[in-house]
């Protein structure tokens, strides 16, 4: 049985270092599950590619896009989840933040 995880990035530039440590760390998971035998296969969801539709979805008073719904799908189907944001004044970012919200 192949281990779907869902590598979940709040970086906003391209290229993101943030993205870059999702891959890392996803580089790493692969390798020791792999050492385990098992197999694992990702998925990677942008947050910065969700941003109008977050929006909307925090001022339509919790109506959700298509791709909103499919994205929240994608990640309560999977069996694992890699979340990596950046750091603002000491807190995560203000997209991470809708996203979780929106889940």
């Amino acid at each position: 049985m192949t281990r779907k995880i869902v590598v979940l990035t709040a970086g906003l530039t391209v290229p993101s270092s943030t993205r870059l440590l999702g891959d890392q760390l996803a580089d790493a998971t692969a390798a020791a599950v792999g050492a385990r035998g098992e197999a694992v296969s990702f998925e990677y969801v942008e947050v910065r590619e969700l941003a109008r539709d977050l929006a909307g979805y925090m001022t339509s008073g919790g109506v959700a896009t298509p791709r909103l719904t499919a994205v929240r799908e994608q990640i309560s189907a999977a069996d694992g989840l890699i979340a990596v944001t950046p750091v603002f004044s000491a807190s995560f970012s203000g997209l991470f933040k809708m996203l979780i919200d929106a889940l």
